[in-house]
């Protein structure tokens, strides 16, 4: 069932997400270190969650029924900054002191020290299984909430995955909605040249997951894959988004080396203009 957005809503959900983008060359650029290409493709999705989708309470992150979200590919942590500034969990002043020591916010997610994040993440392959004990936690206790798990196309290879695949559809954990973040690219190249993962659809269905595919850079697609997944019962959803690593800046569009590099000056400038944010 596909729903009718108001062409306001789908704008506003762009222009946010055009604001997060920013977000993460500025904070990338000022730390000189961190991951902007992963965080790039990543954010269409994490825009559309936290400003559409999920129901939370910045004014308490800590409130017993709210949505969870868990980055497992950890290193896009700039997209998830820049959207929990965004969404007022801290002060987006916060954010030039991306990897400073001493700072809540690190390289990788840290629900110790960072208001909004749910769980450590970093080590790739692990936030599944993190997502799948925070659903059977809310079906035990009877809880309404929704966990949502952001994975990484390189993580795929990982066999603690596949674990959590299993688990989540033995138990059933329809309250469970992941992504991949299908972008292609990992940080020594292309996912097929390093370890191929393909044919990743049949391979979710095959652990016993509802499957949906989708363009990850389409806030249409986006919400209506989010909606047929709340529709899915007794089975978890995987959706697999197919995205542009570097997606809003022609030159890491599709590049490798931006995986974890920082721009320089000049590509500062250039990435700025190109999405508004120098004039």
């Amino acid at each position: 069932m596909m729903t009718k957005y108001k062409e306001s809503e789908l704008k506003s959900l762009q222009e946010r997400a055009t604001t997060i983008r920013k977000h993460v060359i500025d904070m990338t650029y000022k730390a000189q270190s961190g991951h902007p290409g992963g965080s790039l493709s990543a954010t269409d999705i994490i825009t559309a969650l936290y400003f559409h989708i999920m129901d939370v309470k910045p004014e308490d992150p800590a409130w017993e029924d709210r949505d969870r979200f868990v980055l497992s590919k950890g290193h896009a942590a700039p997209a998830l900054y820049g959207a929990l500034a965004e969404k007022n969990y801290f002060p987006v002043s916060d954010l030039i002191h991306l990897r400073e020591m001493g700072h809540h916010l690190q390289g990788h997610p840290d629900m110790r020290k960072t208001p909004g994040v749910e769980a450590s993440t970093g080590s790739e392959g692990q936030g599944l299984s993190i997502g799948v004990g925070m659903c059977l936690a809310a079906k035990l206790n009877r809880k309404p909430y929704r966990i949502y798990v952001m994975c990484g196309d390189g993580e795929m290879q990982c066999g603690q995955i596949w674990e959590a695949a299993m688990s989540a559809s033995h138990y059933k954990l329809d309250n469970l909605t992941a992504f991949v973040d299908r972008n292609m690219l990992q940080i020594d190249g292309s996912t097929e040249e390093v370890m191929s993962i393909d044919p990743i659809t049949d391979k979710w269905e095959a652990f016993g997951w509802h499957v949906i595919e989708i363009n990850g850079h389409s806030f249409k697609e986006i919400l209506d894959a989010i909606g047929e997944a709340k529709r899915t019962k007794a089975k978890p959803t995987m959706i697999i988004a197919h995205t542009v690593k570097g997606k809003g800046v022609s030159f890491m569009e599709g590049a490798v080396g931006f995986h974890g590099k920082a721009p320089n000056d000049e590509e500062y400038t250039q990435a700025m203009k190109e999405l508004g944010g120098l004039k």
